[in-house]
């Protein structure tokens, strides 16, 4: 797990070294253990390291291939290293390697088959090689987009880096809002990719590529989520979904224990992260290290849950009391280390940091669990939305009087989204999903935005592409509404949180549930095996008995009082915050001080996420000096 950057074309830069060396000391907390630039013809690559597998300095990147065609710098860990190292040492050309890395597997694999190197990757990355032969610089990242990768482009000079303060870190890179995607980040608490803030700032999209050269820029997709799922999951009985899907996910979690660091699991005491603490329990010789976040705020914790995992599986487990007293001085170093704003990410800095402080350095999670399986309550909404799609049959008009009275009876967000949603043109996913999901309206922020004309939905677009587009129709109920998750919410928040707020500490965290064999096969599974009565009742059992015991308790999201918070010790940071931002010409005079007077007033039509959104939005642009104008 490392950091990466680099710059192509260097025409007219005086010191393209000193340039990239001003980018990978932005990303010095992503890894402490090497630097390293390296000039490659028309192009310099630099690459900052935490050292997971193989901690000798003969891997430190930027890594150079034996005949010196080929530098590689990479920012992640492929799990299936050892057997594809296997593979090149056989044969009719057996390959020599110094080191006992995945590096220098990563860059063998892809001086023997090129960009065909790709689908024999398992694991989370993002890297370049650059070819000193042809002079082309090629980029790749994962199928689930785990690993970051962002771009900026313009006429003389192409720049890439594993966080966006890298890019900014050049100069080379205006400090201007993108304000289209300014309605995309209010409508969701998030920019999509390959969209970001920033203007002339993007993602490589997850599962895409592209090659770089003095004539050209070649972007495509190498990884099709929707054309890559198990068509034969389908047919399989309930027995043999069970049986399959604890194998996958066992597989899944045995390959991500490779590590020549001490490792751990976030365990909330919630059943994705009990199944993987229990699998990690049983590949394990030794007792696993597991960490959760506590509160004293009784409706908010789960150390309870957390405890009774732990004791279960004999795990020596350490819980995090978090205090509000402590929130003032936490919150300024949390929202320095987010990369781009995000209303959830200080949940994840909080728990890295108190696991690095432990001497952990990577830690398995249950990330994905809820979007597979069926955990989260839009799963169960838009089914029961699908259901009573006869109501789309009705005239749009009548409708319309209905969302009307339905605002007015039930002045609530849940209100509004209720109204949104009556007046769809269908109840299929890729229509209902996006409004489902949505932080703020239209409507509301027709009345909060100078904009008045807003632009097309990111949501509604990424859905229409893969469920009418590509095929997601043909997929089970229940898969659709996942891929919708795991192609917007699971990739754009709570993955970019996850790196950008670990990375903070430099502690690398790998997720088993997105290990792409058992994500193929779970979007197969018919809905009546996936979700017969209750969510996730399908990993339940696949996981055996003693799972009933955490099946049983109340679901809990991982999510800091911040409502009580925000009205009480915190008020005053919001209140600045908030206050700062009314005043740019961003948003119509007063209408962010009303909102934030309503969430005092206890308005519920206007939530804590909405208020805290816009603080780390007014905090960001502050501390990265971005200007809307």
């Amino acid at each position: 797990m490392c950091g990466i950057a680099g710059i192509y074309g260097l025409e007219g830069l005086p010191d393209p070294v000193s340039i990239a060396q001003r980018m990978t000391s932005a990303l010095t907390h992503r890894g402490p253990d090497a630097t390293g630039t390296q000039l490659c013809g028309n192009a310099v690559l630099g690459h900052v390291r935490l050292s997971i597998i193989d901690l000798s300095p003969g891997a430190d990147q930027p890594f150079r291939s034996a005949d010196g065609r080929y530098t590689l710098v990479y920012n992640g860990e492929l799990y299936n290293f050892r057997e594809l190292r296997s593979e090149l040492e056989s044969g009719a050309s057996p390959w020599a390697f110094r080191t006992g890395s995945d590096t220098e597997v990563l860059l063998a694999a892809y001086q023997r088959w090129g960009a065909d190197c790709l689908p024999r990757l398992q694991g989370m990355f993002a890297f370049a090689v650059h070819d000193a032969l042809t002079g082309d610089l090629f980029l790749a990242r994962d199928r689930m987009g785990i690993k970051p990768l962002y771009l900026y482009q313009n006429d003389r000079h192409i720049l890439f880096a594993s966080e966006v303060r890298a890019l900014l870190a050049s100069e080379l890179v205006p400090r201007r809002l993108d304000t289209e995607n300014l309605v995309d980040h209010l409508r969701y608490q998030t920019v999509h990719a390959p969209d970001t803030l920033l203007r002339g700032v993007r993602m490589l999209p997850a599962g895409y590529c592209i090659r770089i050269s003095d004539q050209e820029v070649q972007e495509r997709r190498w990884y099709d989520l929707v054309g890559s799922v198990d068509p034969s999951a389908v047919t399989h009985d309930r027995e043999e979904v069970k049986k399959e899907v604890r194998q996958r996910l066992a597989r899944a979690v045995e390959k991500r224990l490779v590590s020549d660091v001490p490792f751990g699991a976030f365990l909330s005491g919630g059943i994705d992260s009990s199944a993987v603490v229990a699998l990690m329990a049983e590949a394990s010789s030794s007792p696993v290290h597991t960490f959760s976040v506590v509160f004293d705020e009784a409706d908010y914790s789960e150390e309870q849950y957390a405890d009774l995992v732990a004791r279960r599986f004999r795990t020596e487990h350490t819980p995090i009391r978090l205090r509000v007293a402590v929130m003032p001085s936490l919150l300024p170093d949390a929202l320095a280390a987010m990369d781009h704003p995000s209303a959830d990410g200080v949940n994840t800095y909080v728990v890295s940091k108190a696991v690095k402080e432990a001497g952990i350095t990577m830690v398995l999670s249950g990330l994905g669990g809820d979007e597979l399986f069926a955990g989260y309550p839009v799963f169960k909404r838009s089914l029961a939305l699908w259901e009573r799609r006869w109501v789309t049959q009705f005239p749009l008009v009548t409708r319309q009087l209905v969302a009307s009275l339905a605002r007015s009876i039930k002045p609530s967000i849940a209100g509004n989204k209720l109204a949104e949603l009556l007046t769809l043109r269908s109840f299929s996913v890729d229509d209902t999903y996006p409004v489902s999901r949505l932080s703020m309206t239209d409507r509301e922020l027709v009345g909060l935005l100078r904009q008045e004309e807003l632009p097309s939905n990111r949501v509604a677009g990424i859905l229409r592409d893969l469920i009418r587009k590509e095929g997601g129709y043909a997929l089970p109920f229940l898969s659709q509404v996942s891929i919708g998750e795991l192609s917007t919410y699971l990739q754009n928040v709570l993955l970019r949180d996850t790196d950008q707020m670990s990375m903070a500490h430099a502690l690398e965290v790998r997720v088993p549930f997105l290990d792409h064999d058992l994500v193929e096969y779970v979007l197969g599974v018919s809905d009546t095996v996936k979700f017969p009565h209750s969510p996730k009742q399908l990993l339940v059992e696949a996981m055996g008995p003693w799972m009933a015991e955490v099946a049983g308790r109340p679901k809990m999201g991982f999510t800091l009082p911040w409502e009580l918070w925000m009205r009480g010790e915190l008020n005053n940071f919001c209140s600045e915050r908030l206050h700062r931002l009314s005043q740019r010409d961003l948003f119509k005079p007063g209408s962010v001080d009303r909102m934030w007077h309503r969430f005092q007033a206890k308005d519920p039509r206007v939530n804590w996420a909405r208020l805290w959104s816009l603080v780390v939005l007014e905090d960001w642009m502050e501390r990265n000096r971005i200007d809307h104008i």
